[in-house]
């Protein structure tokens, strides 16, 4: 349990960091904005178009009578928009980290260079960090909703499917929320996405302890716009401590892309 308390700990400190460099904070804004934009007009677009497409979809319908063809297509016109609604809430933080990509890199590396010791470079050029990023995110994306249709069959248990199963949702949720934070850093220094997740696994406690909470807040898209400059920031924090800085181990047991630290 006091991994839990450890992580929470990350997340915090990552936004009194971006607190106290005032610049950063503004500069990792950037990025969420125009995300929350396009999104907004995405679901506005699809307010104003769902009964249309919904129409055209069911074409079968037109000579139903009233009320069951209102009744049918107004609910699948809810349905979509919900179906909408939950792309956009699952794949809001892996398009604003690729929107922001050079932006939270910097950011990243700035967290790394404050705190001291090696600040490590992928070596890679910009088209090919953003084709990974957008690879392992789609990757991460496909993992989260058969995660989801799992769980929501398993929402029709009786009161299992109402108490055990939304708290599995946010834990499965913030796993992977905090795996797409941390990959700023740990792409960095040259950790795929399989190699991740296993060490997140590890930890898998502290790394539910930030992504969790961050989950509950990033419910809300604008709330999330405000956070994750510091997101990032607390998720670069984590990965140092999870990864060992080259630096400080000059000559390490088993060379590989990386080295687990031990546990505390």
């Amino acid at each position: 349990m006091r991994d839990l308390g450890v992580g929470f700990g990350y997340l915090m400190k990552g936004q009194r960091w971006v607190a106290g460099h005032g610049r950063w904070f503004g500069f990792g804004l950037l990025p969420g904005l125009v995300t929350l934009l396009l999104y907004t007009a995405a679901l506005v677009g699809l307010v104003l178009g769902a009964d249309d497409v919904t129409a055209w979809a069911t074409p079968f319908a037109d000579d139903w009578s009233s009320p069951w063809l209102g009744i049918f297509r107004g609910t699948l016109t809810a349905l979509l928009f919900a179906f909408g609604l939950f792309v956009a809430v699952i794949t809001f933080t892996a398009v604003t980290l690729l929107v922001g990509q050079p932006f939270y890199e910097n950011l990243s590396e700035q967290v790394d260079r404050s705190e001291g010791g090696d600040v490590p470079h992928s070596g890679l050029p910009l088209w090919r960090e953003l084709w990974i990023s957008a690879r392992d995110s789609l990757r991460v994306v496909l993992r989260v909703v058969c995660y989801g249709v799992l769980l929501f069959a398993c929402g029709f248990i009786p009161v299992v499917g109402q108490t055990v199963v939304p708290v599995i949702g946010f834990c499965v949720s913030g796993f992977f929320l905090a795996e797409e934070l941390t990959a700023v850093a740990l792409q960095r220094r040259g950790i795929e996405l399989k190699e991740r997740l296993a060490l997140l696994r590890g930890r898998r406690m502290r790394t539910l302890g930030f992504g969790v909470p961050l989950t509950l807040a990033f419910i809300v898209p604008f709330v999330a716009v405000f956070l994750m400059p510091g997101a990032v920031a607390g998720a670069t924090l984590m990965a140092r401590d999870l990864v060992p800085d080259p630096a400080a181990d000059p000559a390490p047991a088993q060379p590989g892309p990386y080295t687990f630290r031990k546990a505390d």
